[in-house]
């Protein structure tokens, strides 16, 4: 059974209430309504996936995700999704939202993180400068069937387990971890009280002593200090320099570099600030006024957002007072075409509230603004670092990387939680492993096209269609 989830258009100030809340009801009528869906959505469908018979060449669906990216940059995105197929599965979040939209879909709505794989996730200070660990990526973010999300994380981590060179038997075992996580950790939430699912978050004492052996707790006591020293006064001093007399940002190319002066860059930013400054609460906007604005530069980050426009501005205070923000461009997300326009007509305030929606902590600066240019390009603008930390997935064994999967699917559960119906998403899922067997079945069957995927892709390179630039 194939069923695509029809667009939905409602007013914007309807957005709360008419997409995650329809009525009062109670919790075991709610789910038993998600019980009920079975009937239309069996749970076993789920671990169908066949790639459409008009599905288009991989290779023009990168290009046309391309479209409107710095053309410059553009061979090192493909150079960096070349790396391997999971790397390919990073940079395609695309492609993946098209073959998802064509499977077996509930109409189950929750706040999507939109590009689900297991390096969105990570470390990073709450304001008040506790370190957790959740999603750290929005880009893709919107309202859609909350088996999206899930689809999408499990497939990464089949791809990353066979990345790994692990057996099929720990590739299934890896990522059915995560999925039970979920279904287990959704059951919890579905059956706590309203604000305590929106205070529940994952800190490093947390995973520290939840550890399960004294090799385990020595490693994560590692990460959550490397994590603490990852900060601004540590970045600082390696990325900038006094030039006649004032700080600014060194460059170096390709991955962080001024434009050239005809961009006009730096005049642009300062002109977005006083936008990007209304957007922030009252008491931040003193925060930030603090701070002299100093320099900008383009930075290269990731690998789906290589080519957009991304950048880092440098603001002062005194001398050795620093505060570095980071400006992203927001474009549309790629669940839009299956699952509807976004109601935030700024994809920035759209990133911002799905980021706050599943976050159990956001940067205290986040915010948006529109660019001055002719393309008025839309940002997000965030912190740079602090105490930001990802975990390095192709060091870790299949035990560590099973661990990791089910912080993940705890991470991803509570975020579907806050702004969804846990309690209809439990009755769905259920209390057995039908659903788990399902979405590790999907997953592993995607992982194979994700490979033949990436061999076409690379071909493309071989060949010469695509131009692909290979970072040293």
């Amino acid at each position: 059974m194939k069923k695509t989830n029809p667009a939905v258009t409602i007013e914007r100030d309807e957005y709360d209430m008419a997409r995650f809340i329809t009525e009062y009801k109670m919790r075991d009528q709610r789910k038993q309504e998600g019980k009920d869906r079975r009937k239309e959505f069996p749970r076993e469908a789920h671990a169908e996936f066949e790639p459409a018979s008009d599905r288009p060449n991989p290779v023009e669906v990168v290009k046309k995700s391309s479209e409107g990216r710095w053309k410059h940059l553009i061979p090192i995105r493909y150079g960096r999704m070349s790396k391997s197929p999971f790397a390919f599965l990073r940079g395609s979040a695309s492609l993946m939202a098209m073959d998802i939209a064509s499977t077996t879909t509930t109409d189950i709505i929750v706040q999507a993180c939109g590009d689900c794989h297991l390096s969105n996730f990570g470390m990073f200070a709450t304001p008040e400068r506790n370190l957790i660990f959740d999603i750290n990526d929005f880009d893709e973010t919107l309202p859609a069937p909350f088996e999206w999300d899930i689809k999408r994380l499990a497939a990464s981590f089949y791809v990353a387990s066979r990345n790994n060179k692990f057996s099929e038997k720990d590739c299934k075992m890896v990522t059915r971890k995560g999925i039970q996580a979920y279904r287990e950790a959704i059951a919890k939430f579905s059956s706590m009280k309203v604000l305590d699912v929106w205070y529940a978050k994952l800190d490093s004492e947390t995973l520290i002593a939840s550890a399960p052996d004294a090799e385990s707790k020595r490693r994560r006591q590692l990460m959550a200090e490397k994590a603490k020293s990852s900060v601004t006064e540590s970045i600082f001093p390696k990325i900038t320099q006094v030039i006649n007399g004032r700080r600014a940002l060194v460059d170096q190319p390709p991955l962080i570099y001024h434009p050239p002066k005809e961009l006009k860059l730096p005049e642009r930013l300062i002109e977005i600030f006083d936008q990007y400054r209304e957007t922030l609460p009252y008491e931040r906007r003193i925060l930030l006024d603090r701070y002299r604005f100093e320099d900008v530069a383009v930075k290269v980050v990731g690998v789906g957002s290589v080519g957009t426009m991304c950048g880092v501005a440098l603001l002062m205070a005194e001398d050795n007072d620093p505060l570095l923000l980071q400006i992203k461009e927001a474009n549309a997300s790629v669940l839009e075409p299956y699952a509807g326009e976004s109601v935030f007509k700024h994809h920035g305030e759209r990133v911002v509230v799905g980021q706050r929606l599943m976050q159990s902590a956001s940067d205290m600066l986040l915010g948006w603004a529109t660019g001055t240019g002719k393309e008025h390009r839309q940002f997000y603008i965030r912190q740079l670092r602090d105490m930001k930390y990802s975990f390095d997935i192709d060091m870790m064994p299949s035990i560590q990387l099973g661990r990791y999967a089910e912080v993940c699917g705890w991470t991803l559960a509570r975020a579907h939680a806050r702004s969804g119906d846990a309690a209809t998403v439990s009755g769905y899922v259920g209390k057995s492993d039908v659903f788990d067997q399902a979405i590790g079945t999907f997953a592993r069957l995607y992982a194979d096209q994700t490979e033949r995927d990436y061999e076409v892709f690379t071909e493309a390179i071989k060949s010469g269609e695509i131009k692909a630039e290979i970072e040293t």
